[in-house]
């Protein structure tokens, strides 16, 4: 169960919890200092005070202002309400809050209704590891600054957390552009292109945050971009199409396979794939990305397979396309279907940000620094939010109902896949049998493996032919004999049906 990897109720991430975090900087001058930091993007931070609610209180932690559009925009208002980064053993090697090391608080400063990363996350951790996040009153110099979205790092204790490990190669897929620049537009993806074998190339695209990767980025690049390299054996492809398909179901079109190719992380496990984890979704359910296209039904109904051409992105190609790899699209197509089927609903949806708003709504009508005013907090999660010629944001309510109508309309998601019913699992001697009761299907397979890294999965044909284990030929029952039982490892299995339409 992977819910079992995060955390207990209490923790800093506690969703029904609304802690308030005071930070005294010993420079009077920090702000100044930390915006020329961000400006010249040379990372420092200034040490503070840090003291929770709940009774924490620690010394010396390192702050830096963080975000990109977030920050230029709140600065160039003169807003004082910035995202904070907060490194609690930069300076005091050890020194945890509430046993993490690094705290993340954004301003959700194009989100009046405070909610849609919080509501994103929560969904995102069903299908693969995602971070936490929740929400923080900030006090910062004695005066109330405003409610936060307090998201957890992706960083060495998340690795630890999800994976068991953290030496491997990790990457932050954001360009170094900052918002405003120039070259911003030319610079703003992450997009796995093929550059060439320097990799002084890539350093504008990705940001290296382990102690080596550049070869092993590379590697993943000339895999992606070359039909010759087995895609599978360097990439954890299911875990990159759960990731699609909860980018695409939930309308965060700030992503690899939305509107710009950014925004999520890379590492490189023991068993040598990459796995893609999730970060930033600020812009799910369409959000302010809505300035990018004035005509929010084109986003609404923005393709899962080739929205504004993403065919062209080499990882889109090689895992949505039908003339790369039909079953990667059919797999991606599952995906689709299981998201929409258990987090797609928009009664659900509406009662999880009603707990959320009543949970902060005092915190955030007692914030004088947020963007748009109080009116907005209730108002955009029923309709968008729109200032003609100035900012307009998607609601989250009508993008869950459009976006449900809109993928229930194509005729690959609403295709009929297997019906799979039961299984179980029978002894005989030293051999184990695996049954499942399966219709419509053309073959089944059982997926199993003994990684540690559940990925790997060995694919074993099963049968409905009155041998090897199987009982009466033609009834429905398909079996096969579950390998590794020699391995003593724990084994993980499941199973995979498909037709000529879909899969389940």
């Amino acid at each position: 169960n992977p819910q079992g990897l995060y955390d207990a109720p209490g923790g800093l991430f506690d969703p029904d919890s609304l802690r308030t975090i005071s930070i005294n900087f010993y420079d009077p001058n920090f702000h100044e200092i930390l915006v020329d930091g961000w400006l010249s993007q040379s990372g420092v931070r200034l040490p503070a005070t840090v003291s929770l609610s709940s009774g924490e209180l620690l010394d010396s932690v390192a702050i830096r202002y963080k975000g990109n559009s977030t920050f230029a925009v709140a600065n160039e208002d003169n807003n004082p309400k910035l995202s904070l980064n907060l490194d609690i053993n930069d300076i005091v090697s050890g020194q945890k809050l509430m046993d993490y090391k690094k705290v993340k608080l954004a301003n959700s400063l194009f989100d009046p209704t405070f909610c849609k990363e919080v509501v994103a996350y929560d969904i995102y951790r069903k299908y693969l590891p995602s971070a936490h996040a929740n929400f923080m009153k900030v006090n910062l110099e004695g005066e109330y600054l405003g409610l936060y979205v307090n998201t957890q790092a992706i960083d060495k204790q998340f690795l630890d957390q999800h994976f068991n490990e953290n030496d491997g190669v990790l990457f932050k897929c954001d360009p170094n552009a900052q918002f405003g620049q120039a070259e911003e537009e030319e610079l703003a993806t992450s997009y796995l292109e093929w550059l060439g074998t320097d990799s002084t190339l890539y350093y504008e695209h990705y940001s290296l945050e382990s102690d080596h990767g550049w070869r092993e980025l590379i590697h993943l690049i000339d895999a992606i971009n070359s039909p010759i390299l087995p895609i599978d054996s360097i990439l954890n492809v299911d875990r990159v199409l759960w990731a699609f398909a909860v980018n695409t179901v939930l309308l965060n079109l700030d992503s690899y396979n939305g509107l710009f190719q950014h925004n999520y992380y890379l590492y490189q496990t023991g068993d040598g794939l990459f796995q893609m984890i999730p970060w930033d979704l600020t812009e799910s359910f369409v959000g302010a990305l809505l300035n990018y296209n004035s005509n929010i039904t084109e986003l609404y109904e923005y393709n899962p397979y080739n929205g504004y051409n993403s065919w062209w992105r080499p990882l889109c190609f090689q895992l949505t396309s039908d003339s790369a790899n039909p079953f990667y699209r059919k797999l991606y197509t599952a995906h689709i279907r299981t998201v929409m089927e258990e987090s797609l609903d928009a009664a659900t949806i509406e009662n999880k940000v009603a707990e959320l708003q009543s949970l902060v709504a005092s915190a955030a009508f007692a914030d004088e620094n947020q963007k748009f005013g109080t009116s907005q907090f209730y108002t955009n999660v029923q309709a968008p939010f729109i200032i003609p010629n100035e900012f307009s944001t998607a609601g989250i309510l009508p993008s869950v109902v459009a976006r449900e109508t809109y993928l229930s309309s194509l005729p690959e998601i609403i295709a009929s896949p297997p019906t799979i019913s039961y299984h179980n699992v029978v002894s005989i001697g030293n051999t184990a049998f695996v049954s499942v009761h399966v219709s419509d299907a053309t073959q089944v397979e059982l997926m199993a493996t003994i990684s540690p890294y559940n990925s790997k999965f060995q694919s074993i044909q099963m049968l409905d032919n009155g041998t090897t284990g199987d009982e009466v030929s033609g009834d429905g029952v398909f079996t096969a004999a579950l390998p590794f039982l020699n391995s003593q490892e724990d084994i993980k299995y499941y199973i995979r049906a498909q037709n000529a339409d879909a899969v389940m």
